[in-house]
């Protein structure tokens, strides 16, 4: 636990170039048109071929940066199989288009049955319950009112056509991929059946979102599925991770620098949710909704385009109260649930 965190490589590598992280493996970047504004991708050099972990979001300009990538350090040779970590845009987005190029996708069955669902299921306007959802949250009227206006976000702007055909990823199971074998290890709560990768024959961990250096995942509830309580599945993740972990692994992660220090990373992972669940608690002494539970979750005031996901947040951890029996809930005139602490 006493071995700090730190980046063996300081500085990403350039739009359309990659660095060699370990022996056969290549970090690249693809570019994201929000806060957080990359995703990591991994190649690991097959001989004839590559494996690709992760693809970025489809869009016009990744597409340019993937053929930059694949003329250039990827030397002309064709992506044999493309795993994808979870099934979120900004990993599975071009996944498909590479399917198309003759790429084997191989990801966990929910991943793929989620983003297959969610890239066919296309809306002009937010359904009746995303907007029951978010009056539920405590959305302020005029943005309630704002979001029925608007096209809301569709994973077909950002996600290539999946087509047909995937190869099923397991917990415990094994893949060999850049001459290493590695073992499948599953994780939950910032997506349902999210794959990490854990090295035999080195110190290499593939953490997708899984496992990020500086930043928290979002844990997040949605209409799809409005009691759930990813929370405590992020946190038994976390801790069914900790005796794997060692501080000399190297876990390339889907965002931000590869590092190392991974046992601290997971008990500060778990120590940050710990802290929102406390404030959370003095700040439900008198009911409040989740959209004014900002403050006590994230210590700041969130507006903007984080909005949406702060929300979503903020609705996990007061689930994970409830469920803990710790809080109860009453719906308002206005539609809007009232979150207090349960007393005595």
């Amino acid at each position: 636990m006493a071995q700090g965190i730190r980046y063996p490589v300081a500085e990403p590598p350039p739009e359309g170039c990659a660095a060699e992280v370990a022996p056969g493996v290549l970090w690249m970047r693809l570019p994201l048109p929000m806060a957080l504004d990359h995703v990591n991708i991994f190649a690991l050099d097959e001989g004839d071929s590559w494996t690709v972990i992760d693809t970025g979001f489809d869009s016009k300009r990744s597409r340019v940066i993937w053929q930059r990538l694949l003329t250039g350090p990827l030397a002309g040779k064709p992506v044999a199989r493309v795993v994808v970590t979870h099934h979120h845009p900004d990993h599975i987005g071009l996944a498909g288009w590479l399917q198309m190029q003759g790429a084997e996708l191989l990801t966990t069955r929910t991943a793929w049955l989620y983003a297959r669902m969610l890239t066919l299921d296309v809306q002009a306007t937010p359904l009746p319950q995303q907007m029951d959802f978010w009056r539920a949250a405590g959305m302020p009227a005029d943005l309630l009112a704002q979001r029925l206006a608007e096209r809301p976000f569709n994973f077909s702007d950002v996600v290539a056509p999946l087509p047909l055909g995937f190869t099923r990823l397991q917990e415990a199971g094994e893949i060999v991929m850049g001459g290493r074998r590695w073992t499948i290890r599953i994780g939950n709560g910032h997506a349902p059946e999210h794959a990490t990768f854990w090295s035999q024959d080195d110190n290499l961990v593939l953490g997708g979102d899984q496992l990020l250096p500086s930043i928290s995942a979002n844990i997040g509830v949605y209409p799809t599925e409005p009691d759930a309580d990813p929370l405590a599945e992020w946190l038994e993740s976390c801790a069914a991770f900790q005796p794997l972990a060692r501080a000399d692994h190297l876990v390339l992660p889907g965002h931000k620098l590869p590092f190392t220090g991974l046992p601290l990373r997971l008990h500060q992972m778990v120590e940050n949710h710990i802290g929102a669940l406390d404030r959370l608690r003095k700040h439900l002494a008198t009911p409040h909704t989740a959209a004014q539970c900002f403050m006590p979750v994230f210590k700041r005031d969130i507006i903007g385009p984080a909005y949406g996901l702060a929300l979503v947040e903020a609705m996990a951890h007061l689930n994970h109260l409830l469920h803990r029996g710790e809080v109860s809930r009453t719906m308002g005139a206005d539609g809007a649930w009232q979150w207090v602490m349960m007393h005595g």
